[in-house]
């Protein structure tokens, strides 16, 4: 439960950033992007993904969940009906494979190229939460893969995204229910966890994404305390950026530069990795351009910035504005 000191400052924070607006970053959206099929819809948009082609993967909580584009945004190809409750993520790995979360079915999925499910972390529709009522689809219940105990399965609860180190490790955030970090190697082991619910450093209010650079420090986005924590791999604490708004998602770029969906609002931020804020853009609204609940977000290898919006439906796609000539 929060304080009345930390309730107080939470609910000050769009007056601070009203008063303290970042540099505008000159974005513009591209019209008409995606094409869907004729007939098709986006429901609920929670994630984007761009792969080395610059291929973009749009996941929904619709039907066919999972839809790849091209850069122009033409359709490529949709897979994944059946497959989740509630979708809320979706990354690709240096390898090119697709991992999606899914924060209902309390599973993580590691699907190859074409689509194909290659592991499965997590057991459908079962939490690590002893007292949970829910019982598995697969496998019965103290009848574990390969011979292993209930206990030797790793469980989440409500997951919401995961992120890939150099060496291979994945780091699953597993926010909505357990509000920890969850660290296995990248052959599906277990290797620890950490953190609890809370206020304090390295404790958190709903982990709602992560991600990684390239000397192994783990950005999370401690949503509903409005900060993103920062730790070593093993899961020590370094420090914490608390001027930042609400962290809803994380893409650490190829640039160098960490991009972040600022969900209550309605902006995107981009920030260097000391936790300066070098630009915004976005504002709440309907209209292209404008956000209601930006979810997450991803950077393309070219520089284009992809969004995707809870209450819109829809996924975005911003390029640089081109600079407007001024009149001698």
């Amino acid at each position: 439960m929060l304080t009345r000191f930390a309730f107080a400052l939470f609910a000050a924070i769009p007056f601070i950033l009203a008063q303290n607006p970042p540099p505008t970053m000159s974005y513009t959206a591209v019209p008409g992007w995606p094409q869907l099929p004729t007939g098709w819809n986006f429901k609920e948009t929670p994630a984007v993904a761009v792969d080395a082609q610059d291929h973009v993967y749009v996941i929904h909580r619709g039907e066919h969940p999972v839809m790849e584009f091209d850069a122009a945004g033409k359709f490529v190809r949709a897979f994944g009906d059946g497959m989740y409750d509630r979708p809320h993520a979706v990354r690709i790995d240096p390898e090119g494979n697709i991992w999606t979360v899914d924060d209902s079915s309390h599973t993580v999925l590691k699907l190859d190229k074409s689509g194909r499910v290659k592991m499965v972390l997590g057991r459908w529709r079962v939490t690590s939460d002893a007292a949970s009522t829910m019982q598995p689809i697969w496998p019965r219940p103290g009848k574990g893969p390969r011979g292993l105990r209930d206990d030797d399965i790793l469980r989440f609860n409500r997951p919401t995204d995961i992120a890939f180190a150099p060496n291979g490790d994945v780091f699953v955030a597993d926010g909505y229910g357990n509000s920890r970090i969850v660290k296995i190697s990248k052959d599906g082991k277990l290797i620890k966890t950490w953190g609890k619910k809370g206020l304090g450093e390295g404790e958190f209010d709903t982990p709602h994404s992560i991600a990684i650079d390239k000397q192994g420090r783990v950005y999370v986005a401690d949503r509903e305390n409005y900060r993103i924590q920062i730790f070593d791999s093993e899961g020590r604490f370094l420090k914490q950026w608390t001027h930042i708004g609400a962290p809803w998602g994380l893409d650490l770029a190829r640039d160098g530069f960490l991009y972040m969906s600022d969900g209550y609002n309605n902006r995107v931020l981009k920030l260097d990795l000391d936790g300066k804020i070098l630009g915004a853009f976005g504002a709440p609204g309907k209209a292209p351009g404008e956000f209601s609940f930006v979810h997450h977000l991803a950077v393309s290898p070219s520089g284009a910035i992809y969004t995707a919006e809870i209450l819109n439906w829809r996924p975005q796609k911003f390029i640089p504005a081109k600079p407007t000539r001024s009149t001698p």
